[in-house]
Parts: C-alpha cells; structure tokens; sequence
C-alpha cells in the first residue's frame, strides 16, 4: 500500500482525526496542544496520527491535503484546517455542529 493510500484510508476509517506534532497526551508544540484542547472542549472523539512518528506522512500529507502546516483536522473526510480555523470556529460555534454531525 503507498503512503498515499494509507492517509486516504486514515482519513476515510476516521470520523473525526488529527494528524499532530505528538499526542493529545503529550502534544510537541503548542498549536497542536490547543488544538486538542478545542476538540476535548468540543466533546470530540478523536484518532490522531502523530507526525513525528511518521515522516512519511508527515511528508506528503501536506500534498494530498493541500494544507502546508500541523495540525491538520479532517471531520468527515474532510480537512477542517489547522489551529487558527479549528479555533475560530470553535470560538463563533460553528465547530460544536461540526462535530455533533459528524459523532452521529
């Protein structure tokens, strides 16, 4: 299986994943620690992919997704965003809904 092929599938098997510098236990920096933090407020069950660990996804994510930075929070199979956007919109609301849909 290409490394391609595995994140696709990470994404698919996962309703809610963040692919992150570390893990929500011990986050490596501190946007994936508020990110984490936002998704825990938020009542989130989520996978996560700790990048570190991984080069290789750590590598191509970025040309699947079309996002450059970690974090990176994909709901549904699709990316959400990094820190800033998970943030913003857990701060106007919009978050929760995103979340509660995507847990049902």
């Amino acid at each position: 299986m290409s490394i391609e092929d595995k994140i696709k599938d990470q994404i698919k098997d996962n309703k809610i994943l963040i692919y992150m510098k570390g893990s929500p236990y011990e986050p490596k920096c501190g946007f994936s620690a508020k990110t984490v933090q936002v998704l825990i407020n938020c009542g989130a069950e989520f996978s996560y992919v700790d990048i570190l660990e991984n080069q290789d996804i750590r590598q191509t994510l970025p040309s699947i997704s079309d996002w450059p930075t970690f974090p990176q929070v994909f709901v549904g199979g699709e990316l959400i965003g990094g820190c800033d956007i998970v943030t913003e919109m857990h701060e106007a609301g919009d978050l929760q809904s995103i979340i509660n849909e995507a847990a049902s």
